[in-house]
This record gives C-alpha cells, structure tokens and sequence, in this order.
C-alpha cells in the first residue's frame, strides 16, 4: 500500500510496528545467544537506556529486563486513532530503535569508528555524557542556537553539502543520519563533534541517539524527573530549540520518528510533496534551498548575524576544527618563538577606530608549512572602559579567532598557538582579517564600554620579540599581582550568574574572586565586566554585609538574591561548605567533588575523566547525582580552578580533604594547589599524598596510601 493510501496516525503506527518487531527479533537472538541474564549499557552513561529511562522511570541492566522494557514500549503502540496515542507510538518507537541500537554495543562493542584511530568510518552512534555536558555552556549562551537533525538522502552531494554549511555557519549544531553521512564523506565536508556537524549512523533508527541528548538534556540540565513524560516534553519544547529535515521518500519508519519528535516539540521539515500537513509541526517545503529558513522560523531561532569582512565563515561551530600539520599554511607557536596577544586602554585621542595594521611580512611572504612569530595588540577607548576589563578581552580572543573557518587557536597571553589552514589561504584568508574579527567582536560584544578600537598585528622577529617581553609580559605580571590579592574578603561585591537557567531553571551561580563560576568560565572579573555591560542581565551585584556564618560563607543578603533569581526554587545557600547549603549545579560544571567515607576526604573528577574513581562512580554517574539546579549535600560541581582556592571546602578544612585526583587533572592543579596547601598546613608537594588513577581506584586501598604519605585529611574531624 502506498504511503498515501493510509491516513497520517497509521503510518505512525505501521513504522512504530516496524521498528518495534526489528528490536523483538534482534533482542530475542541476543538472548538466545547470551542468556537473560547478560549485562546491557551504552558506554559513559549514568542514565541506563535514556530514552527508555527518561521517559519511563526505569533503569536496564539486562537482556532480560530489556525484554521487559519492550513490552512496556509496546503498551505507548495502541493503534488507537487519536492525536495522543500518535505521539505515544512516536516516542515508543524511538525506545524500540535505542533498543536495537544498544544491542550493537554489547560484549563492549564499538560499532561506530568516529573516534576510533585510524578508522575510515565517520559516525558516531551514542554520544556519552561528557559530550552533552561539554555542549551545555555553549547551548546555554547560544552558540548553538538550535539542533538540526537531517534525516535522509539529499538530491545531490553538493546539496547536502550546501544544506548542512548553511546551519553549520550559523552555529547550529547539525545531526546526519541516513545516506547522507555518506554524502558529506564523498563531498569531502570535514564532520567531527568538535565542528558540531556529527554523523550519527547510517540506519534510520541511529536517530534515537539525538533524541537520547535531547533526554539527557532535560535529565541534566533541567531537573526533570526520569519518568515524567509530559514534563520532559514541555522542557524541550520549552528550552532545546531542535528540528528536523527530512528528505523525500519517507517511509513508515521515518514518520514514526517524525510523530516522537513533534511530541518533544520539533517540527519536521520534508520535500515530500502531496504529503500530509501540520500547520507548524508537519511542514512540506519543496524547495531545499528553502529549508534553513523554513526551519529556523518554525522552531522560532532568531540568528544573531555578525558581518566581518572576512574571506571564509565565522560561526561558534568552527571553534573545534582542528588543522593538522600537512593541512597547515602557516603556524605561530608561541611555545616556541616570540608570539602574545594583548589588550591595551588607552586614551581617545590616542585610538583611530577600524584601522587595522600589519606590521611585517604576511601570509604571502611564507612558504606553505612555515613557523612564525607573531603578536597582535588591540588597542581600545572608552569613555566606561577600565583596565580590569582588558584580561576579560583577551580571555575572549581564543573563542573570538577559533570561530573563524580553517584557523585554529590554542593557549592565551605568551603562549598561544595559532594554524591557518591551506583552505583559508586559498579563500584569500589573510593576517588582516585576524584584525577584522577582533575588531567586530571587540565591538559588538563590548559596546557598552568600547567607543573605539584599532588592531596592530606584528610578524617582525625582533618586533615581536620586544613586544613580548618588555610589553605583555610585565602587563601580565602586573596583573597576576593584582589577582593575587583579590580574595573574597578584599571586594564589597559579589555576582549572581544565572546564564545557565536557560536549561537549569533554579540554578543560580555566586561568583566571588576566589570562586569562579562552576563552569569554569566565569571569573569575578568576568561578572563585573557582564554587569557594566548589561546592567539588568544576567550577572547581578549581591551585596555582603550581613553575614549569617562566616565559617560556611553564608550571608542573608545572598540568600535574599538567590531566592530572588531562582525564583523561590532556593532557600539558602553557603559559599564555601560541600556539606551544609552547598551551591547548586546546573550540569555544566568542569568537575564534581563527592565525599569518600573510608579516607574522611573528597575525590574529585573532570569532565574528560572517563575511568572509575575510589567512590565506585565515574563522572557521569557522580554527576547524575547533582545537577538541574538543587543542593545536594555531599557533592559539589565547580570548576578546576576552584580545586586550588583557599575557599575550597573551607568549612570542612579546605583543600587537605582531597585524596583522589584523576593524574591529568592532578597535574594541571598541581602547582597552584601545592602552594595553597603550603600556605595552608605548611605542607611541601601535597600532590604527591593525593591518588589518582595509576594508583588506585579501591577506597581501602586508597586509605593505606594515604596513610603511607601522612595525609592531612586521616586527621581531621569527620565529615559525616
């Protein structure tokens, strides 16, 4: 039977059917072959099956309670002719198709080589925890102002090529699934996550693994309970601004998804024409060249446009690119030579705004390859702008020049490493447009406080040699001094940070000189800079003056606002306390801190930290704990430059409470958290009596080598 010879609600129905039979067969072998009793997981997860999970409440662990699971997904499969039981089977077939694909990762299968080394195979199936945490500040500020999930074949590989450039230089972050994966891979469209254009699989059903994000977004950042079907599609509707692309011929399977996805909120744009019509949620749009626009304005995405008079795209999504050496035309590597980037203010008179200088020779002096030094200096005035801004500035540049297509950019200051790729160049990419892009940024981001803005970029040696060390190197000095004397005692002010209610509702960041915001990403400085800029955004002054206890940093006039911003979700909150009002956390933290009973301290682990940690968790499931905006005490999310500070846990002793470290983080730490533990209980290279990984990941095994090293947390009063 045709498509069209059925009506819209039994299509949805024979594809739910579809996939739901495709998963029986495919569960029922693997039992056969393994035993109920063979354990199931997708890798780095803490919320078992997602969809499954998010949506029912329940956690698999087996094959046989995966049977199970399918049966419950089946009772959503009615064939009851109303809107609702449509939007049922839709979800439930989403559940049968991250069914089938979780069977693919058995035995610790890994059937997609993304990130396998080596691999010619470009998609990624399941995408873990780490990575939706990873997207969560930049989904948060909006650079990635929506969610393209592309399904199907395009009319032509320069089509889709065109299609998913189109998203991806506006910042969207894109999911392929179907033959257009091949497509991009044949065009020769460089795909990875850290681009945000990711191939999910070739298969129709590898869609479930967007909607597993889309889940795990709700589960994470929002606070909604797994379980609450109506809740987690009202928050998607409400805060993930997701839609999809589907190309013609749709098939049963296809619109089955379709209806999943229109129950969450995402409409769905098709070429097929003569299909089926949903005013706002079920879109016919013939012309492809059509789609980006059909799509933003049915999912209501304004795009904010920034015009820099640049050879090649600049969009948040190229901020991951990264050019290797034999795609290089040219690399600056201030490890090596004399390179630095600095903010300097200066007086009016002294800025003629726009002009844009490179002082030296240029890209075409070069041969391909080639390292050089450069520094480049913006220069800026304004009748509002103070010295403390110019380190927030420059913190800026790194996303500001990664932004740009075909150019890479690592480190900050004197240690920067920038790549230009041999793409750009032949675009007609130049240093020029480095200053460009400054300069717009500069100017649009801060133009509360910048009247005027000029770019001297040098490539000279012994220029930039000088520039380097009698220039930038005692400005920063200078300025490390200054913030080395900030502490949280030393200011009249605080900040509120409440950038992540866009996904964690309740969440409300305090940021303190000695405490940054818990994503990393958001100093003091920073908060102040935000509050100049907009006074009614999102980074408020929160007074200090009436301290309710100074030993767990708690003052009522921050209670006040924070009952204020989370809109009542908050009572009280402490400052510096891990197990009495500790702050909350919105999902987006670098780290999460969680007390170790046996050791009478805290492990702590990072985002990229994928193993396990003394406390039988690893990060995913540690931070499945906290998170979407409650206080949870016991665990803490921060960022990592908090592990160092003076205020860390200050209330149960401070930074002697940490025992386990995973060895990577523990080497970042290491040199600024050896010197607030020296300063603190005048101990000498206290990293060397904390655990990591290559030690041991067993608590009493943990607790003997902490015994060995004399740690200072063995002696403290207990925690619980």
């Amino acid at each position: 039977m045709a498509l069209m010879d059925k009506t819209l609600l039994n299509i949805v129905f024979d594809g739910a059917d579809e996939v739901y039979a495709r998963a029986e067969a495919g569960i029922n072998e693997a039992i056969a072959k393994y035993g109920e009793e063979k354990a199931v997981a997708f890798p780095g997860t803490a919320y078992s099956i997602p969809i499954y999970y998010g949506f029912t409440g329940t956690k698999v662990s087996t094959l046989g309670e995966l049977k199970e699971a399918l049966a419950v997904a089946k009772t959503h499969m009615t064939r009851d002719k109303r809107l609702h039981n449509g939007f049922h089977a839709g979800i439930a077939s989403a559940m049968c198709a991250e069914f089938c694909e979780l069977l693919k990762y058995l035995d610790g299968g890994a059937p997609y080589g993304a990130e396998v080394e080596g691999s010619d195979d470009i998609c990624y199936g399941f995408l873990d925890d780490a990575k939706i945490r990873e997207l969560g500040v930049p989904l948060v500020t909006q650079d990635i102002p929506g969610v393209a999930v592309i399904i199907g074949k395009a009319p032509t590989v320069q089509a889709a090529c065109d299609l998913v450039k189109s998203y991806q230089s506006q910042g969207i972050l894109v999911t392929l699934t179907g033959d257009i994966c091949d497509q991009l891979k044949e065009g020769g469209y460089k795909t990875s996550f850290a681009t945000r254009v990711i191939p999910l699989g070739k298969e129709m059903q590898t869609v479930a693994h967007v909607v597993s994000v889309a889940v795990r977004t709700a589960l994470i950042f929002g606070n909604i309970s797994a379980g609450d079907w109506d809740g987690m599609c009202a928050y998607n509707m409400a805060r993930l601004f997701a839609f999809v692309n589907a190309y013609t011929p749709l098939t049963e399977e296809i619109v089955s998804y379709g209806a999943g996805a229109i129950a969450m909120g995402f409409p769905v744009i098709t070429n097929e024409e003569g299909f089926y019509r949903v005013p706002k949620s079920l879109i016919v749009q013939p012309d492809i060249e059509k789609w980006n626009a059909t799509s933003l304005d049915a999912r209501n995405i304004k795009i904010k446009i920034t015009n820099i008079d640049i050879p090649v795209a600049f969009a948040s999504a190229f901020e991951g690119e990264i050019i290797r050496k034999g795609d290089m035309q040219v690399e600056f590597d201030g490890s090596r030579v004399d390179c630095c980037e600095l903010v300097q203010m200066k007086e009016p008179s002294e800025v003629e705004d726009h002009n844009i200088e490179v002082i030296g020779q240029d890209l075409d002096d070069w041969a391909p390859g080639e390292k050089h030094q450069i520094v480049y200096v913006v220069e800026v005035a304004g009748k509002n702008m103070q010295a403390d801004f110019e380190p927030v500035f420059e913190r800026k540049f790194h996303s500001y020049v990664n932004c740009i297509e075909g150019i890479m950019h690592t480190g900050q200051r004197d240690m920067i490493r920038v790549r230009i790729s041999k793409d750009a160049y032949a675009a007609g990419f130049r240093l020029k447009h480095i200053g460009e892009v400054l300069y717009a940024q500069i100017k649009n981001e801060f133009e509360a406080v910048v009247d005027k803005c000029a770019v001297k970029i040098y490539t000279d040696p012994e220029t930039c040699t000088k520039m380097r060390h009698e220039v930038a190197i005692p400005t920063f000095d200078k300025r490390d001094e200054r913030l080395a004397s900030m502490t949280d005692e030393a200011v009249d002010v605080y900040y509120s940070c409440i950038m992540c209610q866009a996904f964690s509702p309740s969440h409300v960041c305090v940021v303190t000189p000695e405490r940054l915001g818990l994503c990393g990403a958001v100093s003091w400085f920073d908060a102040k800079a935000t509050n100049e800029l907009d006074p009614a955004g999102p980074c408020q002054k929160i007074t200090k003056e009436r301290v309710i206890d100074e030993r767990i940093g708690e003052y009522e006039d921050v209670n006040e606002a924070v009952r204020q911003f989370s809109q009542g979700a908050l009572e009280d909150v402490s400052l510096y306390s891990i197990m009495e009002k500790p702050m909350t956390s919105c999902g987006c933290f670098e780290c999460i801190c969680g007390i170790e009973p046996f050791s009478n301290g805290v492990c702590i682990a990072n985002r990229e930290y994928t193993g396990g940690t003394p406390l039988g968790m690893t990060f995913s499931e540690l931070a499945s704990m906290t998170g979407g905006g409650v206080q949870t005490p016991g665990f803490m999310g921060h960022g990592k430059h908090f592990i160092s500070s003076k205020k860390f846990m200050k209330a149960e002793g401070g930074v002697g409470r940490i025992v386990w470290l995973p060895k990577d983080l523990k080497e970042q730490v290491r040199e600024n958290l050896n010197k607030t533990a020296k300063d603190l209980y005048d101990i000498d290279n206290f990293c060397d009596m904390i655990g990591d990984e290559t030690i041991t990941t067993d608590p009493e095994e943990l607790v003997a080598f902490l015994t060995e090293k004399g740690h200072p947390a063995l002696t403290m009063d207990p925690m619980m």
